[in-house]
């Protein structure tokens, strides 16, 4: 093995005996090149981060993965007691909610004809398909619904609770909203208001608004981040699973700074950094700003959530079953 600085490791010849997602892992090592080897580097910072018991975990994601099967992969990481705090877009929501409700998700194409596709009452999210009856409608019978019932409870409510309350409203095993009802993992939405999520909640109080005696539903914008705050000071070490970037991702930065950064942190974005954006930023940029500390085990692979998190989310399982989540909140 050479000294130098610039070659930290053998390059080595794998073989068709790849028959586990250890063994694909371990072939990622050999491999060298390219993004399997950026997997392979973040499944090992996440094995390092979750084998630290004093870590606040963080899980960041946009919505249009709940638009996929990966939902349920994540309703059981975070059932499984792998996250303590979830930041994510109000699409998630909404997507996660319509699919409680009984919507039907669809496989579709990247290249249709959009036009012909809207008169047919479709809407599309990627390659991925949803018709408009099985989406809005469903969220906002669901929204309204329930704050027929909360506003009963109290009139000003933090989203966070809002989304407890309503976890417990939602029997499907698959929900994300009702994972981190279950496991009192808070679940934070800084963007809700820009999906159907915030508009049920806008058209409800309207609606309440009309009605004499009607109870309508105040939403306390700060009281969330006053939680944020909380977590971010009262932890002991900070780590982030960041998948995808937007107002998800900057808001689990933003608030680590205030706790010294990140000590552990894997970002899986397809962004790409050329145009000086927060989605496709690297973590070592985020150093400069003091969101990620120069010491942190950093990962950041440039590859499609949907081919990464059910490779890296079964590996972590695998290695540990089940961890005692912190209990932070409620």
């Amino acid at each position: 093995m050479s000294n130098s600085p610039f070659l930290v490791g053998e390059i080595l010849d794998i073989d068709t005996g790849i028959n586990t997602i250890d063994d694909l892992i371990e072939a990622y090592k050999r491999i060298g090149g390219f993004q399997g080897r950026h997997i392979a580097d973040a499944a090992s910072v996440l094995l390092d981060m979750y084998g630290n018991e004093n870590v606040t975990v963080f899980l960041s994601f946009t919505g249009n993965l709940v638009s996929t099967g990966l939902r349920g992969l994540l309703a059981k990481f975070i059932e499984r007691g792998f996250v303590d705090v979830i930041i994510t877009t109000a699409g998630a929501l909404d997507h996660d909610i319509a699919k409680s409700m009984g919507g039907k998700y669809y496989l579709s194409y990247f290249d249709v004809d959009d036009v012909e596709m809207s008169r047919e009452g479709i809407h599309r999210i990627g390659n991925v398909a949803v018709r408009k009856e099985h989406y809005g409608p469903l969220i906002e019978k669901f929204v309204h619904s329930s704050l027929e019932e909360l506003a009963k409870i109290k009139e000003e409510w933090g989203v966070r609770e809002l989304l407890w309350e309503m976890g417990k409203r939602i029997d499907d095993e698959y929900s994300i909203i009702r994972a981190a009802s279950k496991a009192s993992v808070p679940i934070y939405v800084p963007g809700f208001v820009d999906g159907a999520f915030g508009t049920a909640i806008l058209t409800y109080n309207e609606i309440q608004r009309t009605r004499a005696g009607g109870k309508q539903v105040r939403i306390d914008l700060l009281k969330d981040e006053h939680e944020l705050m909380d977590i971010a000071y009262s932890s002991k070490s900070l780590g982030a699973l960041i998948i995808g970037g937007g107002i998800s991702k900057h808001h689990v930065i933003w608030w680590s700074q205030f706790a010294g950064g990140l000590d552990y942190v894997v970002y899986v974005t397809m962004a790409i950094e050329w145009d000086g954006s927060l989605s496709g930023a690297r973590p070592k940029e985020a150093i400069t700003w003091g969101k990620v500390k120069p010491t942190a085990r950093q990962a950041f692979v440039l590859e499609d959530a949907t081919v990464v998190l059910p490779i890296l989310i079964p590996y972590v399982v695998r290695k540990y079953g089940f961890r005692k989540g912190v209990k932070l909140v409620g």
